[in-house]
C-alpha cells in the first residue's frame, strides 16, 4: 500500500506573511491614533477660541501637589475678557516675556538662538519661549523639558496661531498663567496682590505682576527686594516702547 506524502509549507514564507500582517495592523493602528489625536486636539483648539478655558493641567498638578503636602487645596481663577484687562498688563507681559509677540508667527528664532548660546556658556538657563508657546504649554500640556513635549508644544503653537490669532492668545494667556501661589490669571492676581480689578492695574502694578512670572510661587509682586524692583524698572522702560497694541 502506497503511503501519501504531504509537502509542508516553508516555514520562512509563513513567518514573512505573519510579519507583514503584524506591520500592516500596526501601521493602521498608528495612523488611526494620529488621526484621532489631530481631531481631538483641533476640536479643543476651536472650542477654546470661543469658550473660556475652565482649568489647565498645571492647576490640576498644583492641586495634587498641595494635597500631598497637606496644604489647603484652593486657588483663584476668574476669567475676564481681554477688554476688562488693563492694557498696562498686556504691555507688561509683552515687555517681560515676548517683545516680538505682535510680529512673530508663534516662534522667536532669534530669542531661541540667544537662549541656546547663553545656556551653552553655562549662564542662567533661559527658555526663549514666546507667549504663544507658553500659552500652548499651559493650556494643553504638562510641565517638562523633553523633546516629545517640546514637539507637541510646537504643534499646538502653530494651531493656536492659525485658529485663535494674537488677541485670543493674549486673552487666554492672561487668564491662565500662574501669577502667584495658587493665583491664576489677571483678575485673581490683581485682587490678590493689589485688591483691585484687572482693568484698574497701573503701569507699576502691572510691571510688578509681570516681574514675578519667571517664578510666581517664589516671588511676590509687592516685594521691595532689589531683584524685583530692578525687574519692574526694566519692564516699565520697555513698556514705553511697545506703543499702542494692535492685534
Amino acid at each position: 500500500m502506497a503511503t501519501k506524502i504531504t509537502q509542508k509549507k516553508p516555514i520562512k514564507k509563513s513567518v514573512k506573511k505573519e510579519s507583514k500582517s503584524f506591520m500592516s495592523t500596526l501601521s493602521r493602528f498608528l495612523f488611526k491614533m494620529v488621526l484621532w489625536f489631530f481631531g481631538v486636539s483641533l476640536f479643543f483648539v476651536v472650542l477654546y477660541k470661543f469658550v473660556p478655558v475652565p482649568f489647565t493641567p498645571l492647576m490640576v498638578i498644583r492641586g495634587i501637589e498641595n494635597s500631598g503636602d497637606g496644604e489647603e487645596n484652593s486657588f483663584g481663577h476668574d476669567w475676564e475678557p481681554i477688554e476688562n484687562i488693563s492694557v498696562n498688563l498686556q504691555k507688561a507681559v509683552i515687555a517681560s516675556e515676548d517683545g516680538s509677540f505682535l510680529i512673530h508667527n508663534g516662534f522667536d528664532f532669534k530669542a531661541m538662538q540667544k537662549a541656546y548660546k547663553s545656556n551653552e556658556r553655562g549662564r542662567k538657563i533661559k527658555g526663549g519661549s514666546t507667549i504663544s508657546q507658553q500659552t500652548a504649554k499651559n493650556v494643553f500640556l504638562w510641565q517638562g523639558r523633553s523633546y516629545f513635549r517640546k514637539g507637541l508644544e510646537a504643534y499646538f503653537t502653530v494651531l493656536i496661531e492659525f485658529v485663535w490669532g494674537k488677541e485670543r492668545i493674549m486673552e487666554v494667556y492672561l487668564n491662565s498663567i500662574e501669577m502667584g501661589n495658587g493665583v491664576y490669571g489677571a483678575q485673581a492676581a490683581a485682587e490678590h496682590w493689589y485688591r483691585k480689578g484687572a482693568k484698574d492695574l497701573t503701569p507699576i502694578q502691572a510691571a510688578g505682576i509681570a516681574a514675578i512670572l519667571p517664578n510666581p510661587r517664589r516671588f511676590t509682586a509687592t516685594s521691595s527686594s532689589s531683584y524685583i524692583n530692578n525687574r519692574k524698572r526694566k519692564i516699565m522702560r520697555v513698556m514705553r516702547t511697545v506703543g499702542k497694541i494692535k492685534y
